[in-house]
């Protein structure tokens, strides 16, 4: 006879979190949100750490190199998507490493004949006005000029003017060779009022760029999160069918955390992964594993090797997997179970592994439950994707400004490895939908703004950090007429529509 749960499976919105003693050193601007990425032993400090607990999914509609650049700023991790070749993903991995050391590889280039039409297509898709022209458009190609929003009139040119017609020659640009440090290059940059400095090698192709905006970077992003070489963090996803050629490929572009993108960790086939890569190369390779709903489900992935497991199946706005297969389990069960198990197997091994919670997240005041009930970071796929730092388009549909997102296992995806269970190399049917979203503008200002509610929560328990919250946290389960009462309720509201 099959097992049954003698209760029901639950969410976070149907729990709240009761008021603890708030003391005159407990505001938000005092607590610390810093908490272990990867496992660690007792005494010991974890080799990865988050400045803040957010994660971005693995996903072609949220991370990209953009949003791992823009997320390791605030302090959180990337998980660049892998349902992408090798080479892509590795090369998004390694200009986002780049990013930080101050070089950045121009993804705007252009050739001499290139039009204004041209230049104003890659403006609207990039957003970068400063852009390199080389003979033969190639990032890294013999640098002939710069083109700069400085260099043209859009409303006194015609759009068929060539770019070699207006750009600023070689020839009148400072640049500097090869063997620059970034230290040196920063001084070029302010002895002559330069916003970017081109550097070239011994033939005059162009290397890389150093903005004068980015020497400001550390002071205006305090939590930015940086590898010992003060590089930004950067994770990637990888499957469990590929991962011989793909992990290499990911190792040498950088990577300092990996993540076993999958529907459902608790398979032989996430085992394999892992001992591939600590046969390889042993704990120096930090990869996260998931997702499972259940103590089994942690328990074997702990013993497999996982730096960090991922909780939850079919929590996510956009996936379809309970309604589909009808396997999956409430976020709120799932997290309270395999939380209690993780602090058993650190009270029984010494060993500390993370959890990640995954989906199940859609007002900000769950963020700050799912990390009282034991979470170290949450990975979140449709709070990012509403943001100009998803790699998706914004559109106006009737009125509103959303950005697409969609599912990895969409129809559009097609991410069917992600779902292998050992069959065919096809998506047999659908586990996710193709959808939009509320646009919300920037990442900074979004993320700045969930997470001081969090700290502002936190303060009302009484607590000033992660661990204390999961120590010290009073949870209450609600009825359904507590929910409706905790909304507005018995009145009218008032027009909110008001002009700037």
């Amino acid at each position: 006879m099959a097992f049954y749960y003698p209760e029901p499976s639950r969410t976070f919105s149907e729990y709240l979190l009761i008021p603890g003693y708030t003391s005159e050193e407990c505001r938000p601007d005092n607590v610390s949100l810093k908490t272990p990425l990867v496992k660690f032993k007792k005494g010991e400090e974890p080799s990865l750490s988050l400045n803040i607990p957010l994660v971005s999914a693995v996903m072609q509609s949220v991370s990209n190199d953009s949003m791992a650049v823009s997320l390791a700023k605030e302090g959180g991790v990337a998980f660049v998507y892998c349902s992408q070749t090798i080479e892509n993903q590795a090369a998004m991995v390694a200009k986002a490493k780049s990013y930080k050391a101050g070089f950045v590889v121009s993804d705007s280039t252009l050739r001499p004949e290139y039009t204004l039409a041209d230049v104003l297509s890659i403006l609207n898709k990039t957003g970068h006005s400063t852009m390199p022209v080389t003979e033969d458009g190639n990032p890294n190609g013999k640098l002939v000029g710069i083109v700069t929003s400085r260099d043209y009139r859009v409303s006194r040119m015609q759009k068929d003017v060539k770019v070699s017609e207006f750009m600023t020659p070689a020839d009148q640009l400072i640049t500097a060779p090869k063997s620059t440090t970034l230290k040196q290059a920063n001084d070029i940059i302010w002895e002559h009022k330069l916003n970017a400095l081109p550097i070239v090698d011994d033939n005059g192709c162009l290397v890389s760029f150093v903005f004068r905006k980015d020497y400001s970077s550390h002071k205006d992003n305090p939590r930015e999160l940086l590898d010992p070489d003060k590089r930004y963090t950067v994770g990637a996803g990888i499957n469990t069918l590929d991962y011989e050629e793909r992990v290499p490929a990911l190792v040498e572009a950088g990577a300092d955390v990996l993540c076993i993108d999958s529907s459902e960790g608790y398979t032989v086939w996430q085992k394999r992964t892992i001992e591939f890569i600590r046969g390889k190369y042993g704990e120096s390779v930090k990869v996260g594993a998931g997702n499972v709903v259940d103590k089994e489900g942690f328990l074997f992935l702990a013993e497999a090797g996982a730096d960090f497991v991922k909780v939850g199946i079919g929590g996510g706005s956009i996936c379809i997997t309970r309604e589909q297969k009808g396997i999956g389990r409430g976020q709120a069960t799932s997290l309270i179970e395999v939380a209690a198990a993780r602090d058993e197997y650190f009270e029984k091994t010494g060993v500390y592994i993370p959890i990640c919670s995954d989906g199940g997240i859609v007002l900000d005041y769950h963020m700050t439950l799912a990390l009282a009930m034991g979470a170290d970071f949450l990975m979140l796929g449709r709070y990012f994707a509403r943001f100009d730092e998803s790699p998706t388009k914004k559109l106006n549909i009737n009125g509103t400004y959303v950005k697409e997102y969609w599912g990895e296992g969409s129809n559009r995806a097609r991410n069917w490895q992600r779902y292998d269970v050992g069959g065919d190399d096809d998506l047999s049917f659908e586990e996710g939908v193709d959808s939009y979203v509320v646009y919300a503008g920037t990442l900074q200002d979004n993320v700045a703004k969930s997470l001081y509610i969090v700290k502002s929560t936190m303060c009302n328990c009484g607590v000033m950090s992660i661990p204390q919250l999961q120590d010290e946290a009073k949870i209450t389960m609600v009825s359904a007429t507590s929910i409706v009462e905790g909304g507005y309720h018995d009145v009218t509201l008032r027009s909110t529509n008001t002009t700037v």
